[in-house]
C-alpha cells in the first residue's frame, strides 16, 4: 500500500511552495482521524522552511519559528489545529510523554514532526514520511505514505503539483 512521490525544488521558495500545496491537499483529503507528518533531513536542508509553506496553506500569514527549545509550536487556524513539533534538541524519548505528546496527535489536526527519530517508541505512526535532500543548490523531497490517510494526501498533491 506504501505509494511515493519525489519531487525536485530549485530554490527556498520553491520549498515553501511544496509546503504549501502539501498543506492544501491535507486539507482536501480530510483530516478527520488526523494526520502525522515525519519529516527527515540533515540541518539546514529545509525542514521549517516546508512546514512555513504547509502553514501557509492553513491560513497562517506570521512568522514560522523552529521549536527546537520548546519542542512544539502549536497553531489554532479555525476549526484547523496544527502542530510543529522540532525534537533536535530531545534528550529521552521519555520527555515526550511528561509533556502530555499524546494528546496533540488528536482528530482533526495536523502534526508535523521534525527529527523525529528522537522520539521513537513514543510518537504515533506517521501517516507520510517526508525526505528532504540538499542537492546542488536545491532540495529533493520524496514523500512516502504509510496509511490511507498518507495515500489521500498523495494522491491529492499529485492533481496540485
Amino acid at each position: 500500500m506504501e505509494s511515493a512521490l519525489t519531487l525536485r525544488l530549485a530554490d527556498e521558495q520553491a520549498t515553501v511552495t511544496a509546503g504549501e500545496s502539501l498543506g492544501r491537499a491535507c486539507l482536501v483529503s480530510g483530516m478527520q482521524s488526523g494526520l502525522t507528518l515525519f519529516l527527515h533531513g540533515q540541518l539546514g536542508a529545509g525542514k521549517t522552511t516546508f512546514c512555513r509553506g504547509v502553514l501557509r496553506a492553513f491560513g497562517h500569514a506570521g512568522a514560522v519559528k523552529s521549536p527546537t527549545y520548546t519542542l512544539v509550536e502549536p497553531y489554532e487556524l479555525g476549526a484547523q489545529r496544527v502542530y510543529h513539533f522540532d525534537l533536535y534538541r530531545l534528550g529521552d524519548a521519555e520527555e515526550l510523554e511528561f509533556m502530555g505528546v499524546r494528546d496533540y496527535f488528536a482528530p482533526h489536526s495536523l502534526s508535523l514532526v521534525e527529527w523525529p527519530e528522537r522520539g521513537a517508541g513514543v510518537l504515533p505512526e506517521p501517516d507520510l514520511e517526508l525526505e528532504l535532500e540538499v542537492l546542488d543548490r536545491g532540495r529533493q523531497l520524496q514523500l512516502i505514505a504509510h496509511s490511507p490517510q498518507g495515500d489521500a494526501v498523495l494522491n491529492a498533491l499529485r492533481k496540485l503539483t
